[in-house]
């Protein structure tokens, strides 16, 4: 896999200067408004994103700590749960690193390969997203449906095959994606209103024709964003059917207590998706959706180490122990050397 993406890269960064060189007389680069032009506000939003970006980069490397670090979450469950964290910090990182710069500094210039860079490491991290989201949806799926079949059904081989599934899809497709904005056209209008290179707002910049860029954009929103999500609905409806079907109430708690984590997050990225869209169509103001897409770039990655740490008894006894040894071993070792 990983020279598959090196190959991948490699053309495409090579496509990218290619393109530069043929339509640098076009366009150099593009204006990112961001939020707002009152620089008042400025420190504002630049200590808000600074914490809001630590504490997702913290929160996501503590998950991974503890999973990576604790025998006992050496499980199916766990492992799509890292994969998630390290993806949600990648996803997070491809936009607001340039957004801090941008405010600090009072530039709001990106240019134009760095932007299509963006948009090409965007898609890819939104797209795995998903996908993880819909696998985790099966893991729980099988472990609640089908226990006696679980540990056949998620084997390591077929959880490893998953996310390598997934990560090639997304690839496949940022690269579609990335590669279809490069054949547009720009023009004199270079100012994009949001904080990053959104592949919508690109296309509605361009001053080629831009049918097929919106039929393969909305096409791939159908296919890899609508049935993914028919996926998790129907996992869990049976999750759910299964769970009415036992008899004790204990039973039922321990059963619905091994999804709800990831229930609450499925439901926290699908609504801030759905909300930024729908939100946006509905007052056609782009201002309006970058102030809307701060939720699932920023808030969604942040929010799910919260959600696992404090509905899962697992992750927080992991969480405990890893906290117990990082303050307990610098004074224990000082100790043992001054006993020495």
């Amino acid at each position: 896999m990983h020279d598959g993406v090196v190959f991948f890269l490699s053309y495409f960064c090579s496509h990218i200067n290619d393109m530069e060189l043929e339509n640098d007389t076009q366009i150099l680069g593009f204006l990112l408004l961001g939020f707002s032009e009152g620089p008042e506000l400025q420190p504002f939003l630049f200590g808000l994103f600074l914490s809001m970006y630590l504490v997702t980069i913290l929160g996501n490397l503590l998950i991974i700590l503890s999973v990576s670090s604790d025998s006992h979450l050496h499980m199916p469950m766990y492992f799509f749960l890292a994969n998630l964290s390290f993806v949600d910090i990648c996803f997070t990182s491809t936009t607001i690193p340039k957004m801090l710069v941008n405010i600090e500094t009072q530039r709001k210039v990106i240019p134009y390969g760095s932007c299509i860079m963006q948009i090409f490491f965007f898609i890819l991290f939104a797209t795995l997203d998903n996908f993880l989201l819909t696998v985790m949806a099966y893991d729980r799926f099988v472990a609640i449906c089908h226990p006696l079949h679980y540990m056949a059904t998620m084997s390591p081989q077929v959880c490893g095959l998953l996310v390598l599934v997934s990560w090639i899809m997304s690839v496949l497709n940022s690269l579609l994606q990335t590669l279809m904005v490069l054949q547009l056209s720009f023009c004199t209008e270079v100012e994009i209103p949001h904080f990053f290179c959104e592949l919508n707002q690109m296309i509605q910049l361009a001053c080629s024709d831009t049918f097929l860029n919106n039929m393969v954009m909305y096409s791939a929103a159908v296919l890899l964003a609508g049935v993914p999500l028919a996926g998790v609905l129907y996992s869990y409806s049976k999750i759910v059917s299964s769970i009415c079907g036992i008899s004790s109430s204990q039973g039922k708690h321990k059963a619905f207590s091994t999804c709800a984590s990831h229930l609450s997050v499925v439901s926290l990225f699908y609504c801030t998706s759905l909300g930024v869209y729908l939100s946006s169509a509905a007052t056609q103001s782009s201002h309006s959706s970058a102030v809307a897409s701060v939720m699932y770039t920023m808030v969604t990655p942040m929010l799910n180490p919260f959600i696992y740490s404090l509905r899962n008894k697992d992750i927080k006894e992991a969480l405990n122990v890893l906290f117990r040894a990082a303050i307990k071993g610098p004074f224990f070792n000082k100790y043992l050397c001054l006993q020495a």
